[in-house]
């Protein structure tokens, strides 16, 4: 099974870093990054918005947790919103890339 994982960065060379990372360390096969992201929410009792960048995170959906904890870990924020899901649907080609991937950098 396949699995993704979202979470906002404060500016892109941050997501990339962060990407690089999960990529040397195999517990992801690509990240998507999108700029110009407005985030508005509400942090410690008051209202705010911030210019922030985003990033998709692919990976196999045994390494869904230990992705989610090593972003949460290595994020700058004091309180990262770092969330991830079981891909219920992936086309094949999609599936046997991920888990191929991932599957042979287990093994070495």
């Amino acid at each position: 099974m396949t699995a993704l994982v979202w979470c906002t960065f404060p500016d892109r060379d941050t997501a990339e870093r962060m990407a690089r990372q999960l990529l040397d360390e195999r517990l992801i096969v690509c990240a998507n990054i999108v700029d110009g992201i407005t985030s508005v929410f509400v942090w410690q009792g008051a209202s705010d918005t911030s210019g922030e960048c985003g990033a998709l995170f692919k990976t196999a959906g045994e390494l869904l947790d230990a992705t989610v904890d090593r972003i949460a870990a290595l994020h700058p924020y004091q309180t990262p919103a770092v969330m991830g899901w079981l891909c219920e649907a992936a086309s094949q080609p999609t599936r046997e890339w991920i888990e191929g991937t991932l599957g042979r950098a287990r093994a070495e």
